[in-house]
């Protein structure tokens, strides 16, 4: 892009826009752009979720967001509402619609993208830019071009624009503010520009912008996404494969690291990717392409999946063989809930549906994690939950990490070990110190690591009664 507008060619005012959708990706983005220096109104059918992001409380966890939450709704600049009347003068809208797996397909359910355009559209009356944010399947923008310039009272003005996100949750701020990139998908120069002055402070950051056409913008985030997954996948592959030879994929994913050409990032054996994004978005970028007939050249995303999905059933059979191969009224402890640290979101999360599965299996199973919870006990309330990670341990005879919370990572190996019944850990994410764990006594398992006998178990020492300091490693 040439002579992209700077910080201070952005109106004092800043731009007037609307976000709808206050989802995770539509809160995080009004929040920022309004800390930008916009103006900036956040809309959703979800009455609850609009009182309780304008009473300045967040409706999910995200670190820091909730400090600049308030900040800006204390600036004047930022306000929340379910009338879509209020978007009426903006000079860009952006749409963050959730489009979530069909109940029954794994294509990409856009009902909710499309009853939030039909929405808003009758509130476009002016020359302005609508902005699609959501991961979509190839072919929607096109499709929503004609239906916003046929139903908008603005006609051909209303021009529309694809920017997707790249948001990391518990990241999702840095990852707004300090994009590795930026992608604009526009049909008109016109249009390149409006975004560039949107985002101008984080362009003259140095921030590189690619301008692409609508589809490939819309092909950006299942692409990458489709690749982050195949890298996940790949190195559990060849935990599979280090299993069934006795070598080390910790070793092995360390020496693929030092190449260049393949890098460390992402190249983590353990339980696999979860969430609601990885799983969902591969299955819709498979979907999309067999109705293009072009479904071969994606068919390995199948197998990127079912390599993701034998994670969970083999972390089950790993703490079955832990417990002699009978679950029944084993006690448990599942360290996570959350499908990654730093968040809240239970969608598709490997430790939930893992600890759902020893439950079934006639395992006693406790879970605990430090945000997840609430909505661990609303999806699945047949499970047991503590309060603490010390109350979670008491009595355990099988621990299984499998959401790598600090918490859980820099917990005292010898601490833990006094509070269970017996010292049996299985590493679903290759979090913790191995020899640590062995040193104090710990049968010790990991996806992917050969079995290592455990030293010999020291005598109990005494935890005090306010442990939960005590477990920590200093």
């Amino acid at each position: 892009m040439n002579n992209p507008p700077t910080a201070a060619e952005l109106p004092a005012a800043g731009l007037s826009l609307s976000v709808i959708g206050t989802g995770y990706l539509g809160a995080t983005h009004a929040v920022c752009m309004a800390l930008l220096g916009h103006r900036v109104v956040g809309i959703d059918v979800d009455e609850t979720k609009i009182r309780s992001l304008a009473s300045g409380t967040l409706p999910f966890y995200e670190p820091g967001l909730d400090l600049l939450l308030r900040r800006m709704l204390d600036s004047g600049r930022l306000s929340f509402t379910t009338d879509f009347s209020a978007a009426s003068g903006a000079d860009i809208h952006f749409l963050c619609v959730g489009t979530p797996q069909m109940p029954d397909s794994p294509a990409a359910d856009l009902r909710f993208l499309d009853a939030a355009f039909a929405r808003l559209a009758p509130h476009v009356d002016r020359d302005c830019l609508v902005v699609g944010k959501s991961t979509v399947p190839v072919g929607t923008a096109e499709r929503l071009t004609a239906f916003l310039q046929l139903s908008a009272p603005a006609g051909a003005r209303a021009e529309l624009a694809w920017n997707p996100e790249f948001l990391r949750e518990g990241h999702a701020v840095e990852d707004t503010l300090h994009p590795d990139r930026l992608v604009f998908g526009v049909a008109s120069g016109w249009a390149r520009d409006r975004l560039a002055a949107c985002y101008a402070p984080i362009i003259a950051d140095g921030t590189p912008v690619v301008e692409t056409d609508l589809a490939t913008a819309e092909l950006v985030k299942a692409a990458a996404n489709s690749f982050l997954a195949t890298k996940i996948s790949y190195i559990n592959a060849m935990a599979e494969i280090c299993e069934a030879t006795g070598a080390d994929v910790n070793q092995l994913a360390t020496a693929l690291s030092y190449d260049n050409r393949i890098g460390g990032r992402f190249l983590k054996p353990g339980l696999g990717f979860g969430g609601g994004c990885l799983p969902k978005d591969i299955r819709a970028f498979t979907h999309r392409a067999r109705e293009l007939g072009v479904g071969q050249a994606v068919g390995f995303l199948q197998e990127v999946d079912a390599i993701n999905q034998r994670r969970r059933q083999r972390t089950v059979d790993l703490i079955t063989e832990m417990a002699c191969g009978d679950l029944t009224g084993v006690h448990v402890t599942v360290l996570g809930a959350a499908f990654k640290p730093d968040s809240d979101d239970i969608r598709d999360a490997p430790a939930l549906d893992v600890a759902r599965m020893l439950h079934q299996a006639g395992a006693k199973v406790t879970v605990y994690d430090p945000q997840a919870m609430d909505n661990a006990r609303l999806a699945y309330p047949d499970l047991a939950y503590a309060k603490s990670l010390q109350d979670a341990v008491t009595g355990a005879e099988v621990v299984a990490l499998l959401t790598e919370w600090d918490i859980f990572r820099q917990a005292d190996p010898a601490a833990l070990g006094a509070l269970v019944q017996l010292r049996n850990i299985v590493d679903g994410r290759h979090a913790l110190d191995a020899d640590a764990y062995r040193a104090a006594g710990w049968d010790y398992r990991a996806l992917g690591a050969p079995n290592k006998l455990p030293a010999p178990v020291p005598a109990p020492t005494a935890v005090p009664a306010a442990a939960h300091g005590a477990l920590m490693t200093h």
